[in-house]
């Protein structure tokens, strides 16, 4: 037990994090909604209640779709793009696929290679060579559409409550409400990226595989200490 936690320590230390953090967030956001309701004159709800509700789904959904969506972009960006002196980056010169060699695929594979990754020529091994970012962007269209379904009810819930006309879901992905509030997380994802790829030329956190080594270089790429 004790090598099985060491072994996953990072995984459970945020899974943890994460837990924490969404039942904080359920407990202040029954909070701030039942203090709307009394303001605008109706009655609180029970945590259950609320947590079931489409107010809480949007709002963890639409933190969960930028998430993603930083992570899928990131992923596809970085086979093409490099930044010189960040550990976020391939060196120069290995932009792209890189070769069966290099990847360690087809006959270059190890006798612990995923079977996949052996596998000869054909749809088993592109889907395998991709996978990752496959999964990245299909979680990330999965809590958009989660985003998307469950503010729209939490926009018809506002909408009803005012005596005004509910709207379909094709009228509230293209409104400034939802676009409001997709694009705050995303701008916020996107700056938080080239925030840590720019600062990690020229900072260092000693023993941080996301940093270089304390005495690399600026200039150095793709070096982790």
């Amino acid at each position: 037990m004790k090598r099985l936690i060491r072994d996953n320590a990072l995984a459970l230390c945020f899974l943890l994090l994460f837990l924490a953090a969404l039942a904080g967030q359920s407990v202040a956001g029954m909070a701030a909604f039942n203090a709307d309701q009394a303001a605008g004159g109706g009655s609180p709800v029970g945590w259950a209640e609320y947590v079931t509700s489409s107010s809480f789904a949007v709002d963890v959904a639409e933190n969960w779709q930028s998430e993603y969506l930083q992570f899928f972009l990131y992923i596809l960006i970085t086979v093409w793009l490099i930044q010189r002196g960040s550990p976020e980056s391939k060196k120069t010169g290995e932009e792209g696929l890189e070769t069966d060699a290099e990847q360690k695929v087809g006959r270059y594979a190890r006798p612990g290679s995923p079977a996949w990754a052996a596998a000869a020529p054909g749809w088993r091994r592109t889907v395998f060579s991709h996978s990752l970012g496959i999964a990245m962007g299909l979680i990330f269209l999965l809590s958009w559409l989660a985003q998307s379904v469950a503010g729209l009810a939490a926009y018809n819930t506002e909408q009803l409550a005012q005596l005004e006309d509910p709207v379909g879901w094709g009228g509230y992905v293209t409104s400034p409400d939802f676009w409001n509030r997709t694009l705050q997380n995303w701008q916020s994802e996107f700056l938080a990226v080239a925030s840590m790829v720019l600062l990690a030329i020229f900072l260092r956190e000693r023993g941080s595989p996301q940093s270089k080594k304390v005495g690399d270089p600026h200039a150095e790429t793709a070096s982790s200490g």
